[in-house]
């Protein structure tokens, strides 16, 4: 009997053990980087929606993404316009009960989860966005306070319009927290949607915390939510970033996080995505440094940039988009994801060609294990070349487009293979051999961008 009951206790300590391996977090080795299922991973995503738990063809949509090898999507739990479900459920007269669940909007939400989880897919969840509380948005939502039986104008403190921008960030809503408004007829509710919200994303390992789309709230509606999310999880590690709306990587705003770890042990910089060309690269190598003493997991959930909507004429081109994904590779982003259109390009061939691009890549050198090395180039124009290296193993050449650098292996005598990828249909295209102990000439085989890895033979 005291053997039984010996057995039993070991498979339930085996059986912990092996859920907790299933579980993301910064990997062991190099906390820059995710580990997932006990090994590393780079997460790559591009999807053509924000909210993918509001898609109508989710399965085959994640399954496109991983037949061409992403493993990373963005689920805003936003519900914007007429149609989408809504997380309350409607009375016959067509106002919406705060107190009762809309079930088909929990059971999209649990199952994007879910076949994420058997894609081995990543997901990174945003539970608030500003965007679905102002102007035309606002007009439809469940909040507001005559679409609701709940409550009214004056005991919400809500108003019927809110037209401007929401980074104006005048919606009562975002300020209900103790430490600033103290609202606690709207706080009911939104604790309430998040515990559900976390009722169900907590059973699953697959999944990071955002607390908000662009936030441009006081820092105290982020710090609530970050403690909200840690007491629902109890002794389980959960990852939790907020995402601030400055594009200035050195502002108090992003510092907000970056100076946390303890409240944020995971960042997201997305915004440094509206920097173009070198600027982009400059933007967020600051934040590298500046938490190089502490590091964790740099996220960039969106990728900005499509010719046919540049809205803010900065250049955000589709050739940006692009770009700035090969940079985040290069730069060492935890990951990296093409925002949805219109802002930028989704899921289409470049993107998907893109990702595929960089699994090729991974046959041969992992990411990792090679660390940003500008100083090992030389002679080279702005924004035309990057590089990552191993110094003496391994080094990885992006090109932005034809031109020439030169590349310093004076450190190894060995000799490299040098192989080519072309970006556009995924092939190597050229395998040659050099030697080190040299200034290497490295000339880009394409106009449009292309790769170069080097390996020492062994």
């Amino acid at each position: 009997m005291k053997n039984l009951f010996f057995l039993i206790s070991l498979s339930l300590i085996l059986t912990a053990c092996s859920g907790s391996k299933s579980y993301i977090k910064p990997y062991s080795a190099n906390p820059f980087y995710w580990q997932y299922k006990g090994e590393p991973v780079l997460l790559l995503g591009a999807t053509d929606y924000d909210n993918l738990f509001q898609c109508n063809y989710l399965e085959s949509h994640l399954d496109s993404l991983v037949s061409h090898g992403g493993n990373y999507v963005r689920n805003v739990m936003s519900d914007r316009g007429i149609y989408q479900q809504k997380a309350f459920a409607m009375n016959d007269d067509g106002l919406y009960d705060l107190d009762r669940w809309n079930d088909e909007y929990w059971e999209r939400f649990e199952n994007t989860l879910k076949l994420s989880r058997e894609r081995d897919i990543i997901v990174q969840i945003e539970l608030w966005n500003r965007r679905d509380h102002s102007r035309d948005e606002w007009l439809y939502n469940p909040y507001h306070p005559k679409n609701n039986i709940n409550y009214t104008y004056a005991e919400s403190g809500l108003d019927s319009l809110y037209p401007l921008h929401p980074g104006a960030n005048v919606q009562p809503f975002f300020f209900t927290v103790p430490e600033l408004d103290n609202n606690e007829t709207l706080l009911k509710y939104q604790n309430a949607f998040v515990s559900k919200l976390l009722s169900i994303s907590l059973n699953y390992g697959n999944v990071l915390y955002c607390i908000s789309n662009e936030s441009g709230a006081a820092e105290e509606w982020a710090t609530y939510w970050a403690e909200f999310i840690k007491s629902h999880a109890g002794n389980r590690e959960v990852y939790i970033t907020e995402m601030w709306n400055s594009s200035n990587m050195e502002s108090e705003e992003q510092r907000r996080t970056f100076d946390h770890p303890d409240r944020y042990n995971y960042i997201d910089i997305s915004q440094s995505a509206h920097h173009v060309g070198y600027s982009n690269w400059s933007s967020f190598r600051t934040v590298f440094d500046y938490i190089k003493d502490n590091p964790r997991p740099i996220n960039c959930v969106k990728i900005y940039g499509r010719d046919s909507y540049d809205w803010m004429n900065a250049g955000m081109s589709s050739t940006t988009g692009r770009e700035t994904f090969f940079r985040n590779i290069i730069g060492g982003f935890a990951s990296s994801r093409f925002h949805r259109p219109p802002y930028g390009l989704g899921m289409d061939r470049s993107t998907l060609n893109s990702i595929r691009t960089i699994r090729k890549i991974e046959e041969i050198v992992k990411m990792w294990d090679i660390e940003p090395r500008m100083d090992l180039l030389q002679d080279y124009k702005e924004n035309l070349a990057y590089l990552a290296a191993q110094e003496g193993e391994s080094y990885l050449v992006y090109f932005t487009g034809k031109g020439k650098v030169k590349l310093d292996l004076r450190g190894s005598d060995d000799t490299f293979e040098i192989r080519w990828i072309d970006i556009e249909n995924v092939e190597w295209e050229r395998n040659d051999q050099v030697r080190g102990g040299q200034l290497l000439e490295l000339e880009s085989i394409h106009n449009y961008s292309n790769l170069a890895v080097l390996k020492k033979i062994r």
